[in-house]
């Protein structure tokens, strides 16, 4: 994609849109804007959707399969503002849509729903398609640098400065995690000098630092945890972490990151509890653990008696006090109730998505910052969060598809 703008397919005649930010709110803004003017989009980037084929390298959850009336629980505070636009765009109808793209989705046991080639780059591939056959024009390595006096839009780019005049904008560049993909929170001033609340940034989905021993750090750094439960505020998650060298991330460590870490800011001090044995009774635990062990070594009769050896049993000779082992009861405590001090979260530079975003009261129901007409805001830039599993990019393809309309709205009254 080159620097330059790509030439116009349509009407002169028609009103001028700008959706700044290539990710999926961005590029579904431009979809339902299409029809109803000459869309331009900008990225920063060399290429579109950056953070988005990252992301699905491993498996792309473009959605999740369960109840809608527990999949709306999923956004916590903003589930009250986020949910017209959820039902207007929910999980079945963005299967649908990816099927429209030729991309089939199955759902997997988790109930996180997948394109069956498990792949994100083949859907990016038929969208930018799609969108380029509905006349939406692209411009790569385009930085987004604010507004002049007279509301224009300003961009940098390797060659110099430029200025872009649009109708209706609608702004989709995302919060500040993973910034070296283009989401690094560089919006911000430019929004608050206009006025505008912007809640700040913290890390959602997200690692925790620990202080581990020498001897942890050195041996486990990046040895997984399989099949625990982790229970913080009184919420269990069962799955999987893995050890790194400052700390822990992994499925279940998101599935707590949210109150894990508004419990650290709060000043308090967090300890996550780790069953490394869900599925043994504590009971049976104690007495098989009481069994004579003759000469096996300590190690050999945890892996024996409770399944516990590699990275598991380094956790419980890390966190366990060494009088334990001697007392199978205690022993079996430990091994159910582990108890992990928690230092902090890991920057929002490292954390999948994040926390804060401009104010959802700055917005009207159209999406629309209600200090800047016709300027209008979608995806993560947004004060809201979700965990894992399908939820984050729902709710950006919804909130990029209610932005999109809302600007196509207001283009029709003006």
């Amino acid at each position: 994609m080159s620097n330059t703008p790509e030439k116009s397919r349509t009407s002169s005649s028609r009103p001028l849109a700008a959706v700044i930010g290539g990710g999926p709110a961005g590029l579904m803004a431009a979809e339902r804007l299409a029809p109803h003017a000459e869309v331009h989009v900008f990225d920063a980037m060399p290429s579109l959707g950056r953070k988005y084929l990252l992301a699905g390298k491993s498996g792309l959850n473009i959605t999740h399969g369960e109840p809608f009336d527990a999949f709306l629980t999923r956004f916590g505070d903003a589930r009250t503002f986020l949910e017209p636009a959820l039902r207007a765009f929910p999980p079945e109808a963005i299967r649908d849509w990816a099927a429209e793209l030729g991309i089939e989705t199955f759902e997997g046991s988790s109930g996180r729903i997948f394109p069956t080639a498990m792949k994100a780059s083949p859907l990016l591939r038929a969208w930018l398609a799609r969108l380029r056959g509905a006349g939406v024009i692209f411009h790569a390595r385009h930085r987004w640098t604010g507004f002049t006096e007279e509301g224009s839009l300003r961009f940098r780019m390797p060659d110099g400065d430029s200025t872009h005049v649009a109708k209706a904008v609608v702004l989709a560049l995302g919060g500040a995690s993973w910034p070296r993909l283009g989401a690094d929170g560089s919006w911000i001033p430019f929004i608050e000098a206009r006025g505008i609340s912007v809640a700040p940034m913290r890390p959602a989905n997200c690692g925790f630092d620990i202080a581990w021993s020498r001897h942890m750090k050195e041996n486990f750094a990046g040895a997984p945890v399989k099949s625990i439960m982790l229970s913080f505020g009184g919420k269990h998650v069962k799955g999987d972490f893995v050890v790194t060298s400052t700390g822990i991330e992994g499925s279940a460590v998101y599935a707590l990151s949210a109150p894990l870490r508004d419990f650290l800011d709060a000043g308090a001090k967090a300890n996550l509890v780790v069953d490394l044995a869900p599925d043994r009774d504590e009971t049976r635990l104690a007495r098989d653990l009481a069994a004579p062990r003759g000469k096996s070594s300590m190690a050999n009769h945890l892996r024996r008696k409770a399944g516990i050896d590699g990275a598991k049993a380094a956790l419980l000779r890390e966190h366990a006090g060494s009088d334990v082992f001697g007392d199978p009861e205690r022993l079996a405590q430990s091994i159910k109730h582990l108890s992990m001090p928690i230092d902090r979260p890991r920057p929002v530079a490292e954390a999948i998505s994040v926390d804060g975003g401009i104010a959802l009261g700055e917005l009207n129901s159209d999406y629309m910052l209600a200090k800047m007409q016709g300027v209008f805001t979608a995806g993560e830039m947004l004060d809201w969060e979700a965990p894992t599993g399908g939820y984050l990019i729902t709710a950006c393809l919804a909130t990029g598809r209610a932005a999109g309309e809302g600007a196509a709205r207001f283009l029709t009254r003006s």
